[in-house]
């Protein structure tokens, strides 16, 4: 097998996986306290563990870790908290709405990797990848409906059902 790409392609996860946890983390802890809230904790861990679980692959197929890459989507990641969400300080429903995006675009392309990485032929036998498919598939259904209500939130029902 070639590593040369399938290093570049799980280096690429790899940094959006730090993407989206850092996502996930601050997005809890601004809706701290709520159902959301205990969904988006929830969802941190995961993507905590499946990040685990990517380094586990990486190092059993002797992929090494791009130093530059993950410290690079951690930064951009910062810098992304400084897009206008409408308000001149704190968060605002757009806010909400466009992290649920982020994080649903992320778990879209997570879900892209497992199922490729079970598609290689390389003995991945050891990791729960049908298992990681579920989780993902699971993970897209419930951020789409919380996505739709942050939408509801920001824009109002009449302007996403596309009423007048």
């Amino acid at each position: 097998m070639d590593t040369k790409f399938l290093g570049i392609y799980l280096n690429d996860h790899l940094a959006g996986s730090t993407v989206g946890l850092e996502m996930a983390k601050r997005a809890a802890g601004s809706n701290e306290g709520s159902e959301l809230g205990d969904f988006l904790a929830k969802l941190a861990a995961e993507i905590e563990e499946e990040r685990d679980t990517l380094k586990s692959i990486m190092e059993h197929l002797e992929v090494g870790e791009n130093k530059v890459k993950v410290p690079m989507a951690w930064t951009a990641e910062k810098l992304g908290r400084l897009k206008p969400n409408g308000q001149l300080t704190g968060y605002s429903p757009l806010s909400r709405l466009v992290e649920l995006e982020v994080l649903a675009l992320g778990v879209t392309g997570k879900l892209g990797m497992w199922r490729a990485l079970s598609e290689t032929g390389t003995d991945l036998t050891s990791f729960p990848l049908e298992t990681l498919i579920g989780q993902a598939e699971a993970q897209q259904e419930a951020l789409e409906a919380r996505r739709l209500e942050a939408a509801k939130l920001a824009f109002g029902e009449a302007a996403v059902s596309g009423a007048t």
